[in-house]
């Protein structure tokens, strides 16, 4: 037996802080949960680990690897408690952040708000210096010039500081020897150049990437190193890894270079388990959907893959609406994030209607039920009140909650206010957050060209179980699936999450003109590039590369990404590879163009290490149990179907046994999470511990 067998998830989220300890060599799962600790996210982290202890004293010792997703860069950057930040960039772009697009997301509104950028006016500097589109220098880059700016820079007192210089991504040479003078200059000032974070065509879009990184930088650094130094007073001396917003996981030390790209960081991780358990089960239409108790996030996944995208959005001035937050260009799992959650306030709106989020009671003070000071009643309030939760199993015991207070907090802030029977009130909150989720699914889904009548939904989360049969019914999905410890599920993802990375590099050519031999020579470079940044944890493996390109055609303001083949470009014809363009072009358009030209834009490769991947153990088989032992009694919960309380049978998720089978309505507990499921419908419990719900 090795001395480091075990495995932790922690996953950071704005109300709770999951843990899921796995043993590789025996195959059993121990799972933790407690509040977030929004001040210093690392103290719940510790919280956690003494609490496996309790359970598993000396694993800490035995752990070898720790993999960690947080919420602490996205959550900087919306309360903009980020570095003083300064910019340099060339004569004329100081003002690139404010101009972004040029296009109004709302654009017959007079009084829409733009997002604030990270860097105010007077710590964007600029030298004066040129590149053509080519590569070619036009007006050298002046050292002197560089050294008085990087010094005002400093003598403002920023803390970070971002270049980026115009055309860099053809010849990074100015930006590289502004980021020597920096570090000359100012030693413990942090540095983001654009050639090394996003070197990619579309000024606004690397500017703004490019600046969040900075902004974030000193932060994230202070943070993991701060964490990584916990860890150690406590007994660990294994390796720490960080979830990366496009599914895979990497090295402290790269998070720390490229916070950007831990923006996504814990929402991604339930995506990637189900993308993981729908290959496992083929299940060709899958809709992930995990709700804890801030935000609810889910994705589609089809073909047991979930999608990547190269852009998203962070602290939109308006929730819904595209274009109005900072334009974030890194790869991200293609998930839809909203203001969904079990801490989501309920209020009465100015229009004296009912709404629910997307404002969240977070951890401090949480609803009203946790007693911790919360005066606004929130959905896990409504769903204590409907009979789904038991106030005194909530977390397994540990957590008591006040069923009096939430009550006189409904009847005060909701039903009295609206004119509406307490019944009215409770059930409108659930049902309400189940009709914001349902709304934004079905949107999610078209986009994808997926079909919510044939999806299984996976329900992950806290309060993800006990909303999912709600949303099933509005969606008209035929199947829930639950699978085991859904309440941990974001910390469970991290076990079936590769060790990746994702590199590109912007070269404009028509393919017509394009040498074969430059972009192999393009590839093998980002290759080399990736292999640095892999090689940390890679030990003697083998890293495997997947190579793509984004293509257009003449005059396209947006592109395609296609696949390529891994071997030595040089030797594919043309012919072979404008197919590729055309077939995928048609798949998602309905149709191509082949008389016009097409160009290439960008070159992606996505480096990885095989995953150690999740092995779920078998339960043991199911001679002598019987259902009435895991019968847990009845409690009277809301039915939709009649309008009123009934009883509901109560199950003890650990006493069922593989091949146990039941009808709704039910209540299945378990320590982290509580599946509800309503009537007409048939659970079965399966092998391995996971719940098939047919409606």
């Amino acid at each position: 037996m090795k001395k480091h067998h075990y495995r932790l998830g922690c996953d950071i989220g704005g109300t709770f802080t999951d843990f899921a300890l796995i043993d590789d060599d025996s195959g059993n799962i121990t799972t933790a949960k407690c509040l977030t600790t929004p001040v210093d996210p690392s103290d719940a982290v510790e919280e956690g680990i003494r609490e496996l202890e309790s359970k598993l004293p000396g694993f800490v010792s035995e752990l070898d690897e720790l993999i960690h997703g947080t919420t602490l860069v996205i959550n900087s950057i919306i309360e903009r408690k980020g570095a003083r930040t300064g910019l340099i960039t060339t004569k004329g772009f100081r003002d690139v952040l404010e101009i972004g697009r040029e296009i109004r997301y709302a654009p017959y509104d007079i009084f829409a708000e733009f997002p604030r950028p990270l860097v105010p006016r007077k710590y964007r500097l600029e030298v004066d210096e040129r590149i053509r589109s080519n590569g070619d220098i036009l007006k050298p880059l002046d050292p002197k010039e560089a050294r008085r700016v990087v010094r005002a820079l400093v003598g403002m007192g920023v803390e970070s500081i971002a270049v980026c210089l115009i055309n860099s991504f053809e010849n990074p040479v100015h930006e590289l020897l502004l980021e020597e003078i920096i570090k000359k200059e100012a030693p413990g000032v942090a540095v983001s150049i654009s050639y090394r974070v996003l070197p990619q065509i579309k000024e606004y879009e690397r500017t703004s990437t490019t600046v969040t990184n900075a902004y974030v930088k000193p932060l994230t650094g202070r943070y993991l190193s701060g964490l990584s130094e916990r860890l150690k007073k406590i007994g660990f001396s294994g390796r720490l890894f960080i979830m990366l917003s496009s599914g895979g996981v990497t090295s402290v030390e790269t998070a720390a270079e490229f916070p950007v790209r831990i923006i996504e960081s814990g929402p991604t991780a339930a995506v990637i388990a189900g993308q993981y358990y729908g290959k496992n089960f083929n299940i060709p239409e899958m809709f992930v959907f995990d709700m804890g108790g801030t935000t609810a996030k889910s994705c589609l996944i089809q073909k047991g893959v979930a999608g990547v995208v190269p852009t998203f959005e962070v602290g939109r001035v308006q929730r819904f609406m595209r274009g109005s937050g900072l334009a974030i260009q890194v790869p991200v799992v293609d998930l839809m994030e909203i203001g969904a959650g079990g801490g989501s306030i309920a209020k009465v709106s100015k229009l004296g209607t009912l709404q629910v989020g997307p404002e969240s009671s977070g951890a401090a003070p949480g609803p009203i039920c946790y007693g911790r000071g919360g005066k606004e009643p929130c959905v896990t309030d409504a769903d204590l009140l409907l009979g789904y939760l038991d106030e005194n199993y909530f977390l397994g015991g540990e957590m008591k909650l006040d069923k009096k207070k939430a009550r006189r907090g409904v009847e005060e802030k909701i039903a009295k206010p609206l004119g509406v029977s307490f019944i009215d009130a409770i059930w409108g909150i659930h049902d309400l957050i189940n009709e914001t989720m349902t709304a934004a699914a079905k949107t999610h889904i078209a986009e994808k060209g997926g079909n919510p009548k044939i999806v299984t939904i996976a329900a992950f989360g806290g309060a993800g179980p006990v909303h999912a049969y709600g949303l099933a019914k509005k969606l008209g999905a035929p199947r829930i699936l639950v699978p085991p410890n859904a309440g941990v599920g974001s910390a469970m993802g991290f076990f079936t999450a590769p060790r990746a990375f994702d590199l590109l590099r912007s070269h404009k050519v028509t393919l017509s003109s394009a040498s074969f031999l430059e972009v192999e020579q393009l590839f093998s470079e980002l290759e080399r590039e990736a292999a640095k940044i892999l090689q940390r944890e890679a030990g003697t493996e083998s890293i495997s590369y997947e190579r793509s390109i984004d293509m257009r055609f003449i005059g396209q303001g947006s592109e395609t990404n296609i696949p390529v083949p891994n071997g030595n470009f040089a030797n594919l014809k043309k012919a072979d590879v404008r197919r590729l363009f055309d077939e995928t072009y048609e798949k998602l358009y309905g149709r191509t163009y082949p008389e016009s030209e097409v160009e290439f834009i960008n070159f992606r490769v996505r480096a990885s290490l095989s995953a150690q991947l999740l092995k779920i153990p078998k339960l043991a088989p199911s001679r002598g149990h019987t259902l009435g032992a895991a019968i847990k009694g009845k409690r009277q919960a809301f039915s939709a179907a009649v309008h009123d309380f009934i009883p509901y049978t109560v199950y003890d998720r650990y006493s069922l046994f593989p091949g146990a089978e039941f009808e709704g309505p039910a209540i299945i507990e378990e320590r982290e999470s509580t599946l509800i499921v309503g009537e007409g419908s048939h659970i079965r419990m399966d092998d391995y511990g996971f719940l098939w719900i047919d409606l």
